[in-house]
C-alpha cells in the first residue's frame, strides 16, 4: 500500500505543483498587502485564503491518486447533479454583486458554476474522446454545443456572464483543438455574432450592458466602471520596473483599486512587484501551461489527453479575460485570476482541475 502511494508521489509533475505553489504565495502576499491598507488591519480574508489552501491542497492529492477514468463512468450523473445545483441556486441562492448563484452553507459561500466548470470538461472529453474514430462534424459540433449551452443557459439566468463567457469559451477552444475545417469556424462565428445580439437584447441586464459599453468607451463612466478600469491601469503603471513594494502601492493602499484581492489582485501584484513581480507570474503560468501540454501529449487515451486540454482551456480563459480586464482591452465580468484571487470555492475548483491533470500524469 505505501509502496503504491509512494510510487504515485513520485510520479506527479511536481514542476506543476511547485509552479502553483509560487503563484498561491504571490496571491497570498499581496491579499495580505491589501489588508494591511485598513485603519484597523483586518486579516480575515487572509488567514481564510490559506485555510483554504489546505484544504484545497488536501483535495488535490485524494483527485491526484485517482484513477481519472472514473470520470468517464460517473460523467452523466456528475451533469445531471450539477445542472440540479445550478437550478436550485436560482430559487434559493444568495445574491452577490448582483449575481444570485451562491449558496452559504455555514457562514461559508459556494458557486456550483465553479463545479461546472469540472464537469463540463469531463462531459466534453467524454463526447469526443467517444467519437474520434468516427468523426462526424455537424453531429459532433451539434451535440456537444447542446451539452454546454445547457450549463451556459442556466448561468445566464443568474446573472453571470463571466462564467458562461468561461463555459462556452471552453467548448470552443477544446472543438478548435479536434481539428474541424475552417469553414465551419466561419459559421460558428457567425452565429456567435447572431447569439450575441440576442443575449444584449434578452439577457443581459443593464450592469452588464453597461460594462461593455463603458469598454469601449470609458469616459461613459468614469466614476462607476469606467473608473475601475482607470484606476487598474494607473496602479500597473506606477509600478514600473521593480515595484514601489508590498504594502506600499499607492493605489492599492489608499484603497483606489476596487475588488483589489479578487478581479484587480493583477493590478495589486503589478504595482507592488513592478514589471518583475509581472514576470514572475506569467513565467510561472507558462510553464503550468508547458508541463500541462506534455500531459496532454503523454496520456493513455483520447479521454485522459482531453480531460488536459479542457483544464488548459478554463485556465487559460480565466488568465487572458482577468488580465485584459485589468489592463483595459478587455470588458470588466468578475472572473477571477487562478491562484492570485481571493476565493475559497474557485481555489479548490482550481487545484482540482491541477489534481485532474495530475491524475493523468501519474498514468501516462
Amino acid at each position: 500500500m505505501f509502496k503504491n502511494f509512494f510510487e504515485k508521489l513520485r510520479k506527479l509533475d511536481w514542476m506543476l505543483v511547485v509552479s502553483a505553489l509560487v503563484l498561491l504565495s504571490l496571491g497570498l502576499a499581496a491579499i495580505y498587502s491589501v489588508s494591511l491598507s485598513q485603519e484597523d488591519p483586518d486579516f480575515s480574508n487572509f488567514k481564510k485564503q490559506i485555510t483554504f489552501a489546505v484544504i484545497g491542497f488536501v483535495i488535490f492529492f485524494i483527485v491526484s491518486f485517482t484513477n481519472y477514468s472514473i470520470y468517464r463512468v460517473y460523467g452523466k450523473l456528475m451533469y445531471l447533479s450539477t445542472a440540479i445545483l445550478l437550478i436550485l441556486v436560482l430559487f434559493t441562492g444568495s445574491i452577490v454583486r448582483g449575481t444570485k448563484g451562491w449558496f452559504s452553507l455555514f457562514g461559508l459561500n459556494f458557486q456550483p458554476v465553479e463545479l461546472a466548470k469540472i464537469v463540463l470538461i469531463i462531459m466534453l472529453a467524454r463526447f469526443f474522446s467517444n467519437r474520434l474514430a468516427r468523426f462526424k462534424i455537424s453531429k459532433h459540433i451539434i451535440v456537444s454545443l447542446a451539452i454546454t449551452v445547457s450549463f451556459v443557459f442556466l448561468v445566464m439566468l443568474q446573472p453571470d456572464l463571466g462564467s458562461s463567457l468561461v463555459l462556452f469559451g471552453t467548448w470552443f477552444l477544446l472543438i478548435i483543438m479536434t481539428g474541424i475545417p475552417k469553414k465551419y469556424l466561419i459559421v460558428m462565428l457567425i452565429l456567435f455574432v447572431l447569439v450575441s445580439v440576442v443575449a444584449w437584447q434578452f439577457f443581459l441586464v443593464d450592469y452588464q450592458q453597461q460594462r461593455i459599453l463603458v469598454f469601449l468607451d470609458p469616459s461613459l463612466d468614469p466614476l462607476g466602471s469606467g473608473y475601475n478600469v482607470t484606476q487598474s491601469m494607473i496602479a500597473i503603471g506606477s509600478g514600473q520596473f521593480f515595484g514601489r513594494g508590498l504594502g506600499f502601492g499607492s493605489q492599492s493602499q489608499l484603497k483606489f483599486i476596487p475588488e483589489s484581492q479578487t478581479d484587480f489582485v493583477f493590478a495589486v501584484i503589478a504595482e507592488e512587484l513592478g514589471f518583475l513581480g509581472v514576470l514572475l507570474v506569467l513565467g510561472f503560468w507558462s510553464l503550468i501551461f508547458y508541463r500541462l501540454i506534455l500531459i496532454a501529449k503523454k496520456a493513455p487515451d483520447d479521454f485522459g489527453m482531453f480531460l488536459v486540454l479542457g483544464v488548459i482551456c478554463v485556465l487559460f480563459i480565466h488568465i487572458f479575460v482577468n488580465i485584459g480586464m485589468n489592463m483595459g482591452i478587455m470588458p470588466v465580468t468578475g472572473i477571477s485570476l487562478p491562484f492570485l484571487s481571493y476565493g475559497g470555492s474557485f481555489l479548490i475548483i482550481t487545484l482540482v482541475l491541477i489534481g485532474i491533470a495530475e491524475s493523468v500524469a501519474v498514468r501516462r
